[in-house]
């Protein structure tokens, strides 16, 4: 066996993130790692990786116990992790993350820069990626840096390489050439744990599963010999039957209207509206400008020409500060960096955009800001030994409320959700489904983009589709994956005048 783990324990404070933990995996082996957000998952891979120390239990290595206090010391015995979100050093290029603590140096410590970038362009080059050795990684996209992160798991050779995630924020054919990846590792040898929140690509990468929740290992065994709702049901602990199915609402008044935006480059005379009681889903693949119609309403990228009413008025919104004003709420794709302040505790980030409400005379209240955190914990089920734990340390779903939190403190009259379920698996979806229909119930109109059609499917009331910088199609939200791929894949006419 290449790596056994019997028993692991951890607690950060009074939260036990992992109680009885419990994982094999032998060379050669896909074993796939799942569980719902604050199951353990993050928190036992990070004991393997060296990231942290268990506090009680056994990990066996090759057959030895061992006790990795840092990631080197997991990187020298041949353990490496290509994390969900970016740990690369964004002023540096592909080739020196790549060779980053190991460059090969000539006498007095020079480095050997042409022949790091010759073997990173060899290496890029085989496997077909869309990289370059010599771009600086802070001009990448996320998708960009998750090939990145592969890249360097590749390049060391490692016995075991542990995958969070990998596919969270990459297209369709980006996501092929990691499951091909991942079956050459296999192919090579080499163990492979795989966590991910997309239960359809299982079958193209698993062999085996262990399932967790609350901490504890509650299922191992062949992928084969598990259906989806099996899956489901060892992860969430309930019958597929009690899993999310909402109900619309007839739209009210008009809250949000845009006519003809433009912005030079990226979108292209965007007409559309939203209505209280309104979810609208935006589909589109990658890069047809849906996160980037989010920013322009949200003010943080300025817009060439066109309009914004809420409410009936014509808005000038020139900033994001301009947008909160103005009633707007954004929950951004990536939650880590522009939605939370992680080393802020929760109680902070939930009132950071409301703070006047809770201040008087330019001096807070400390116990009105702990009793509003108390109580949007309690709404939210948020999983937290307290509002003053730290932010970073929660887990996605977590994370997730706490972001939601911040703009329902505010008492927002549109929310933006860009990909507001990435990341976070199945019974944490359903909860945030659960959140966005409370709101549209209580009078919220409601923009949801996602990449995810089958959530769309369920979740929206009408779907518009993008395509380049364009709204190409307007669907009803009991539709089809199969139309909407037609509007978001095809030529088609752009839809530019039609109202709702």
């Amino acid at each position: 066996m290449l790596l056994e783990l019997h028993h692991i324990e951890k607690r950060y404070g009074g939260v036990a993130a992992l109680a009885d933990g419990n994982l094999a995996v032998e060379p050669g082996e896909v074993h796939l790692l799942l569980g719902e957000n604050g199951a353990g998952k993050s928190t036992l891979m990070k004991i393997i990786a060296g990231i942290v120390e268990r506090d009680a239990g056994q990990m066996m290595w090759q057959g030895r116990e061992v006790h990795l206090k840092t990631p080197s010391e997991a990187a020298a015995i041949g353990i490496s992790m290509v994390h969900q979100e970016s740990l690369l050093a964004p002023h540096l290029t592909v080739a020196e993350n790549l060779y980053l603590g190991r460059e090969e140096r000539l006498p007095f410590g020079w480095v050997r820069r042409s022949r790091m970038m010759d073997a990173a362009s060899r290496l890029i080059a085989e496997h077909g990626f869309p990289l370059r050795a010599e771009w600086r990684v802070e001009k990448l996209t996320p998708a960009g840096k998750q090939l990145v992160e592969i890249c360097r798991a590749i390049l060391h050779g490692s016995s075991l390489v542990i995958f969070d995630e990998p596919t969270s924020s990459l297209s369709g054919s980006e996501a092929a050439e990691v499951f091909r990846i991942v079956r050459t590792l296999r192919e090579r040898k080499v163990g492979v744990i795989y966590i991910t929140h997309r239960l359809d690509e299982l079958e193209s990468v698993g062999d085996r599963v262990t399932i967790l929740r609350d901490g504890r290992t509650v299922h191992t065994g062949p992928l084969a010999d598990l259906t989806t709702d099996g899956i489901i049901r060892h992860m969430v602990g309930r019958e597929v039957s009690a899993m999310y199915q909402r109900t619309s609402l007839p739209p009210g008044e008009e809250r949000l209207r845009v006519e003809h935006l433009t912005r030079k480059g990226e979108l292209s005379d965007i007409c559309f509206s939203l209505r209280a009681g309104e979810i609208v889903g935006m589909a589109g693949l990658i890069g047809a400008g849906r996160t980037e119609l989010c920013r322009a309403l949200f003010g943080v990228d300025p817009i060439d020409t066109g309009g914004i009413w809420m409410g009936g008025r014509q808005m000038s919104i020139g900033s994001p500060k301009e947008a909160v004003k103005a009633g707007l709420a954004l929950v951004t794709e990536d939650r880590q960096i522009t939605g939370l302040v992680l080393r802020l505790p929760i109680a902070h980030n939930i009132t950071l955009a409301g703070v006047k409400s809770i201040s008087r005379f330019g001096f807070l209240n400390g116990s009105a800001q702990n009793a509003a955190a108390e109580d949007f914990i309690g709404r939210l089920r948020i999983r937290a030994a307290s509002p003053w734990q730290l932010a970073g340390r929660l887990s996605g779903g977590n994370q997730q409320k706490v972001v939601i939190a911040k703009w329902l403190f505010r008492q927002a009259q549109v929310f933006l959700f860009d990909e507001p379920t990435r990341g976070i698996d199945v019974g944490a979806k359903v909860e945030v489904f659960n959140l966005m229909d409370e709101l549209a119930r209580e009078g919220a109109a409601i923009l949801m983009v996602s990449s995810e059609m089958a959530e769309l499917l369920q979740v929206a009331d009408r779907i518009l589709v993008m395509r380049e910088g364009r709204i190409t199609g307007e669907l009803p939200g009991r539709t089809t994956q199969e139309e909407i791929m037609r509007y978001a894949a095809l030529e088609t006419q752009p839809v530019s005048e039609e109202r709702p």
